[in-house]
Parts: structure tokens; C-alpha cells; sequence
């Protein structure tokens, strides 16, 4: 089967385009940062208390590099998907389950809870995550240069890159205000926001 093909005609398609490619990529780096800052300032607390500090937070970024590992299978799959049914249906897909893994990890219950499962659940999820991102990614990148009107492939095919940049600020700076409002009670509960 052959990949397929949208060619717009109108502004309405050129939004949805942006929004699924662009703001789909915004998601996946606002996650990732979202993660990486709690990585460092959070997660040795909740999920490796009974390591020192320093074990605790190379640990917690070794559960962030778990969902690099997966990217590259994830691509692969949804790739194959893509290409047979369509990269936006792919596309909703890989952000579904981006979505669904972020918020299981807001609701995981910590070391404290339920000992090592904690831990393990933590990296689970970050492997899903990663596995999501890794099909996106590029399907995204397809997505805006294959609905692109002629002329305009390489602008439309930007969006994706763009959302990197849009992605950071925003989960950079949710971070930054949430740490800021809930000083005292970030490691409690306030990262779960």
C-alpha cells in the first residue's frame, strides 16, 4: 500500500496540520522536559529514597535514558503503521499513548508506597513514552511535509521542529511555576501537576 497523501486546499486544512504535527511535537518535548527537570529535582525522593542522593539522581536519569532506548522500535512500528493506514491516524494514536503513559506517571505512587514497584512501573512507563515519541517524531515530520500545498514543504514540514522549541519552553516553564508556587511541597505532590 502506498503512504497517504492530503493536499489541502484551505487555511481550516493548514491548521489542522499545524496542530497535529506541530502541537503533537510540542506535547512530546513538553513531556520529556516535564520528566528530565523531575528527574533531577523530584524523583530521587519519591522513587530511590533508600539511595544517596547522587545514586538516587543518576538512577532517576537513568529511568529518562529507558525511554530513548524504546524510540527507535517505536519509529519501526508506527513507521510500518504510517505507511498502511495513514500517519494520521498514527499520529493520534502515538499521542494517545504519550498522553496516557505522562499521566500514569503523575499518578504513580511512590517508593514509600510500594516499594520497588515503584521504580519498575516508573521505567515501564518512561519505555512507553519513549516508544510513542519515537513514532511520532517522524510520522509528524511526513505528516506536514506530505499535506504541504506545492511550494510550501519545507514550512509545512517545519512545524514539527518548531513544536521542539514550543515543547521546551512551555514544560520548562510550567516546571519553573509550579516549583515556585509549591516550594515546600514540590517532592509531596505539586511535581503531579
Amino acid at each position: 500500500m502506498h503512504a497517504q497523501h492530503f493536499r489541502p486546499a484551505s487555511s481550516r486544512s493548514a491548521l489542522r496540520t499545524f496542530c497535529v504535527s506541530g502541537l503533537g511535537t510540542a506535547l512530546e518535548f513538553y513531556d520529556f522536559i516535564i520528566y528530565g527537570t523531575a528527574a533531577a529535582l523530584v524523583f530521587p525522593q519519591v522513587f530511590f529514597p533508600q539511595m544517596d542522593h547522587l545514586t538516587a539522581t543518576l538512577v532517576a536519569f537513568s529511568a529518562f535514558g529507558a525511554g530513548f532506548l524504546a524510540r527507535p522500535l517505536g519509529g519501526l512500528v508506527f513507521g510500518h503503521f504510517g505507511d498502511r493506514i495513514g500517519r494520521q491516524k498514527v499520529l493520534v494514536a502515538t499521542l494517545l499513548l504519550m498522553g496516557m503513559s505522562t499521566f500514569l506517571i503523575g499518578c504513580l505512587p511512590g517508593h514509600a508506597s510500594v516499594g520497588v514497584a515503584a521504580p519498575i512501573l516508573l521505567v515501564l512507563l518512561r519505555l512507553v513514552q519513549g516508544f510513542a515519541a519515537g513514532g511520532e517524531w517522524g510520522g509528524a515530520a511526513l505528516f506536514g511535509i506530505e499535506s504541504a500545498p506545492p511550494g510550501r514543504r519545507g514550512l509545512w514540514g517545519s512545524f514539527t521542529s518548531m513544536g521542539i522549541g514550543v515543547g521546551g519552553i512551555l514544560g520548562a516553564g510550567v516546571f519553573a511555576i509550579v516549583s515556585a508556587a509549591f516550594d515546600d511541597n514540590l517532592v509531596d505532590f505539586a511535581w503531579r501537576i
